[in-house]
């Protein structure tokens, strides 16, 4: 970074805005980006956390109308991921476009597909809440069909979550890999996300096939996921490999040389 800002000033034109805007922009996109990050680990795992306390209790269609702020309320910041998401996916976007455009597009699509299952998820679980009322106004009767209907409806969100977390682990280790490859981030901590993200998606896919690993593999993605998160928050991207992804697009203006003496 002090190379690159001491070639703008040796262009002789004095314009130091062009340095001081970009080192504002890195700290800003890195500390809002890591914390998204965060925000997105807290939301989704206490939003979930809320709803795990209602759809493991015993028979809890049937206590669901007793419990059904706390399931609407854990739903709620279940999807209120989905805006720090995204939001996390467009504002790396120009930083990655810089370095790698193909990797940019890979991961912003990575994470909006996977938002899009999340949802689908959420969605499943808020259906919950309809079908204890109609399971209460039932009776007896609802006994046979209502525990039935429930479990595939937690099932199905189960089955979306898997789906998104594999599919953002896609994304996510081309998002590494070109973190590792331009050091826009520590190499230890982006290689930790690569076979973090490894892991995690291998776990996803086995827990939509009945083996229930997921927990257990997501522990490496989740390590990284806070490691960056602080990292941007109190570091930043790295200097060098940040003012290297805007060489190209910024213009410095150019020195007139002096027309050769005639002869």
């Amino acid at each position: 970074m002090q190379a690159t800002l001491e070639g703008r000033y040796a262009t002789g034109s004095g314009d130091t805005s062009i340095v001081d805007r970009e080192m504002g922009t890195r700290i800003a996109y890195g500390r809002l980006i890591g914390a998204l990050f965060l925000a997105g680990f807290l939301l989704y795992g206490i939003g979930y956390g809320l709803v795990s306390s209602v759809i493991t209790a015993p028979a809890f269609v049937s206590t669901l109308p007793a419990h059904q702020t706390t399931l609407i309320l854990g739903a709620f910041l279940m999807a209120l991921n989905t805006v720090v998401d995204v939001g996390k996916g467009v504002l790396f976007f120009p930083i990655l476009e810089n370095h790698g455009k193909r990797t940019a597009l890979v991961y912003l699509a990575a994470i909006t597909v996977q938002v899009v299952l999340l949802d689908i998820g959420v969605l499943f679980l808020l259906m919950l809440v309809p079908v204890s009322q109609i399971a209460a106004e039932a009776g007896a009767a609802s006994a046979v069909w209502a525990p039935g209907l429930g479990s595939l409806l937690t099932d199905a969100n189960t089955i979306a979550y898997n789906l998104g977390q594999a599919t953002l682990c896609f994304g996510g280790v081309f998002l590494c890999l070109l973190l590792f490859r331009t050091r826009l981030i520590p190499r230890p901590l982006a290689a930790v996300g690569v076979v973090g993200y490894v892991i995690h998606a291998t776990g996803a896919v086995a827990e939509i096939f009945g083996v229930h690993i997921g927990l257990f593999l997501s522990l490496p993605g989740g390590i990284f996921e806070l490691g960056i998160a602080f990292w941007l928050l109190f570091k930043g991207f790295q200097p060098a490999a940040y003012a290297d992804g805007f060489r190209s697009p910024v213009s410095v203006p150019r020195v007139a040389q002096p027309l050769p003496a005639a002869t």
